[in-house]
């Protein structure tokens, strides 16, 4: 028997050989690789979200003063106090007053949108649906603050480009930004403006899941237009409507930049006039930054979680018997 021909050992024919130390390593590290990719996100969060949560929660029990100098325990008096503060309970009314208008017309429009731009996007020979859904969408990639600030020379009364346009239609048009009747309607026009484009892209998301087949069955039977998208888009499309509304109902009530730039904040007049525009995340600031009662300010900002958990739970529960999953 020549050497090539020598029986090879069993250890070198199933691989059986000694491990090496990188290997032995290599299988102690494997089962933790995924949560050392996760560890630089999850630094993130806990440094940035939940250990100020958590603080925010503890100084709403504590007389806090910046810097930690001069705190003591409070218990409850903060709570006490806020709830005898008369613009903290005006300042929720207007909160639900911009929750109310917001998210229903949110809903509305951007589905709207969101059918149109398919729509077009079907019959169009030259496919040009992306270019329709890249400009609806623009405005929500633009910076708050920048285009809040256009806009208040185009919502002003007297040389604004609204107005300019009014007046050949009315001879007194509003003071949009300057008056208390206007002030919340001219936030909402520039919110909706700034925000249907994100959402309209999660009801295209929706409307594309829905088989063309389903559609085509329900014209064979019959049935079509406004009927068809009760029937047959609109109970496959819940999932979207129910993710849209909650999105819409936290984004709304956490507002806070376009309120403050469009209401004159760089001048100490954010939430005019006569507090109409004055939401509880406005108010949360103004009251730890401009009055510096920081304690009062978590206690606000502990009260406004409890309303989103609580509105969210609702949602949920409400939506719970509606939302179809097919």
């Amino acid at each position: 028997m020549t050497t090539l021909d020598a029986p090879r050992p069993v250890s070198a024919l199933v691989g059986a050989e000694p491990r090496s130390v990188p290997d032995r390593l290599r299988r102690l590290v494997r089962p933790f690789a995924g949560y050392l990719f996760v560890f630089p996100a999850l630094g993130v969060l806990v440094v940035f979200y939940y250990v100020p949560a958590l603080l925010l929660f503890v100084i709403s029990f504590f007389h806090y003063h910046l810097g930690g100098a001069g705190s003591s325990f409070a218990g409850l008096d903060n709570f006490r106090v806020l709830f005898a503060q008369p613009l903290f309970w005006k300042s929720l009314v207007v909160t639900g007053y911009y929750v109310l208008v917001m998210v229903p017309a949110t809903l509305v429009i951007s589905l709207a949108l969101a059918m149109l731009v398919r729509d077009a996007a079907r019959h169009s020979k030259r496919k040009r649906g992306g270019l329709s859904q890249a400009l609806i969408f623009l405005p929500h990639v633009t910076p708050l603050v920048a285009t809040s600030l256009v806009w208040v020379y185009i919502l002003n009364p007297q040389y604004g480009v609204m107005n300019y346009v009014l007046r050949a239609f009315v001879s007194n048009p509003p003071g949009w930004l300057e008056s208390t009747g206007y002030s919340m309607p001219s936030i909402e026009i520039y919110s909706l403006w700034h925000s249907v484009g994100f959402y309209m892209v999660l009801f295209l998301a929706g409307l594309a899941s829905i088989p063309d087949r389903l559609l085509e069955a329900a014209r064979v039977e019959g049935v079509r237009g406004f009927a068809a998208f009760r029937r047959v888009v609109f109970p496959l499309l819940t999932p979207s409507v129910y993710l849209v509304t909650v999105l819409a109902t936290v984004n709304t009530m956490q507002a806070f930049s376009q309120i403050y730039t469009l209401t004159g904040g760089a001048h100490g007049e954010a939430g005019g006039p006569a507090y109409s525009t004055t939401t509880d995340a406005l108010l949360i600031y103004q009251t730890a930054f401009f009055y510096n009662h920081f304690s009062l300010a978590a206690t606000m900002s502990l009260m406004l979680f409890v309303l989103l958990v609580l509105l969210t739970v609702v949602q949920r529960w409400g939506f719970s018997k509606l939302v179809f999953y097919r």
